[in-house]
């Protein structure tokens, strides 16, 4: 059943929701977008043009979006310091929520949110979209298969060359306070806890900015985890490299387990398993190459279907607000650490703010 959507957020990355997420799962009949709302009237009009919209159901309002569609649920697309206000709103007019990551600009606001939601009876998940590409999907199978037993360890790397003013795409990134951690690290820190496979315990951040690098906040960072299932994880971070060899999408993951590696290394995979033979030693290359998974969405696009096919009573998303606290906690433990120069035991911390 086609489910009305009313889109907030049109500026920014809110232009690919609008060219490249909506519009594919319009095209399928999986959505229909009734509204779009954004308080800056040039990136409505933009929205309008690229949805085919009709001026009724364009407002530069959020409330007013609200209150002149029903709508089965909503996409928030604006920065995190305002996901609040538009949950507010949804929930006022009994809509459920789609948002783009990270649940709110605080821990504290992140758990409100998820207790808000909770109490209102109402569905809302996050958009983590890295973990749902193609290539870390395929390599959640790998891991998830079992065949390579228990995982120990998780690693990783992410470097990209955008230390110049606003080669991050946005001046946000540019003037806030911790851009590695909010903008990049989000994703990052949720792929190894998905690939570990548990909660996190304890976890130690350090972050710092590179002369050259144009930036208010701290672009390069390294992060140290271990879960509760004993697995450790190693997040390496940096928006100012020099030479971006492992960009944005184009990652480094290494999964070592009981018997044997995965390695995800600029969207190829390939495994390496143990051999009953003594010492042995390989280099990367030398393992076998596995294909990735075919499927007609990936990213927001898959995630969009999927939210529509919770809300029609299949599965409950693996990013519901409840879980992606988590994935929260993630990022401003991190914050805390670093603040702090201190290891954070992580589930207190989220249990401070309940």
């Amino acid at each position: 059943m086609t489910k009305r959507v009313i889109h907030v957020g049109v500026g920014s990355f809110g232009r690919r929701w609008c060219s490249e997420f909506l519009t594919r799962n319009i095209a399928d009949g999986t959505i229909e977008v009734v509204a779009i709302a954004d308080v800056d009237a040039e990136a409505v009009a933009l929205g309008q043009k690229t949805l085919g919209l009709p001026d009724s159901a364009c407002h530069t309002s959020i409330e007013e979006a609200f209150a002149t569609h029903e709508a089965d649920f909503c996409t928030i697309v604006v920065p995190p310091e305002f996901h609040e206000a538009v949950v507010d709103v949804a929930i006022a007019h009994g809509v459920d929520i789609l948002c783009e990551k990270p649940i709110a600009a605080t821990m504290e606001a992140s758990v409100r949110i998820a207790r808000k939601v909770r109490e209102a009876g109402r569905k809302m998940a996050v958009t983590m979209s890295h973990r749902f590409d193609q290539d870390k999907t395929t390599l959640r199978q790998v891991i998830r298969s079992g065949k390579l037993g228990k995982v120990s360890q998780v690693s990783c790397r992410y470097f990209s060359d955008m230390r110049g003013h606003m080669e991050w795409g946005a001046l946000f990134r540019h003037t806030m306070q911790d851009p590695l951690l909010i903008e990049g690290a989000v994703h990052h820190l949720d792929l190894v806890a998905d690939f570990a496979g548990a909660k996190c315990k304890t976890l130690f951040a350090t972050t710092w900015k590179p002369d050259w690098a144009e930036y208010a906040g701290d672009t390069d960072g390294i992060v140290t985890m271990v879960f509760e299932n004993g697995v450790r994880g190693v997040y390496e971070g940096s928006s100012s490299s020099a030479t971006g060899l492992n960009d944005w999408t184009m990652e480094y993951v290494r999964v070592e387990c009981e018997n044997g590696t995965a390695i995800l290394n600029n969207r190829e995979i390939e495994v390496f398993t143990r051999q009953d033979i003594f010492h042995q030693r390989y280099r990367e290359g030398m393992g076998q190459k596995l294909p990735l998974l075919q499927q007609p969405k990936w990213l927001n696009t898959w995630l969009i279907e999927k939210f529509c096919n919770w809300l029609d009573g299949g599965p409950e998303m693996e990013t519901i607000v409840e879980k992606n606290v988590q994935a929260s906690a993630l990022i401003f433990a991190s914050i805390e650490s670093v603040r702090t120069n201190s290891a954070i035991e992580v589930q207190d911390y989220v249990g401070s703010f309940s």
